[in-house]
């Protein structure tokens, strides 16, 4: 999705997912880390951060939380994915290049990326595994379609991706799904229902 939404019509989460997308888009990153970078921050890492506001958190970076301190959180994701599934992760250099370009509330250091890396680390108890994502499943899940049903054949990825996309920033949509595995069914249902295909 390279469209842009109107910040009006959506809340923080919202717009600072919108930002990981197009974030993610510019930076020309493999669907991989999009979706790593998503599962780290909206699954677990914002969930965590939001459930403690107003609690003591000990770090600049999260007290007061500011949506420019989650652009940064969000770069660092990708970041973080980035190294866990390319063999020429992005650079600090990089990121901060973006941020400086797009973040326009705060300029960030290298420095500041380099604690945004520990700070989100130690939220998510240093467990970072990426295997049990939905992005993962929806492609698993189009690999067994096309083997056994000619409706698979004509199943578009892209699409997938974009339902997707449309679902992480949709906050009410994204709650419903616990398993990122019935999320992954739900994407190629979704895709199906709304495909002449079906």
């Amino acid at each position: 999705m390279t469209g842009e939404l109107c910040p009006c019509k959506i809340g923080l989460r919202g717009r600072v997912l919108d930002f990981l997308i197009q974030s993610a888009h510019q930076l020309e990153v493999p669907p991989i880390v999009k979706y790593s970078a998503l599962a780290l921050f909206a699954d677990r890492f914002y969930p965590s951060i939001s459930s403690r506001q107003g609690s003591n958190t000990g770090h600049w970076l999260l007290q007061p939380l500011r949506e420019s301190n989650l652009q940064l959180f969000v770069l660092t994701s990708i970041w973080i994915s980035s190294k866990m599934h390319e063999s020429h992760p992005l650079s600090v250099k990089v990121l901060k290049s973006l941020g400086d370009k797009i973040i326009k509330e705060q300029h960030f250091t290298s420095r500041d990326f380099l604690e945004a890396e520990v700070v989100l680390m130690q939220v998510l108890d240093f467990e970072i595994g990426t295997s049990n994502i939905a992005f993962i499943f929806v492609e698993e899940l189009l690999i067994q379609l096309k083997g056994v049903a000619r409706v698979g054949e004509h199943l578009s990825f892209e699409a997938c991706m974009d339902i997707m996309d449309i679902l992480y920033e949709k906050e009410d949509m994204s709650v419903l799904y616990s398993s990122p595995r019935s999320l992954a069914a739900c994407i190629l249902a979704s895709f199906l229902k709304f495909s002449r295909f079906y």
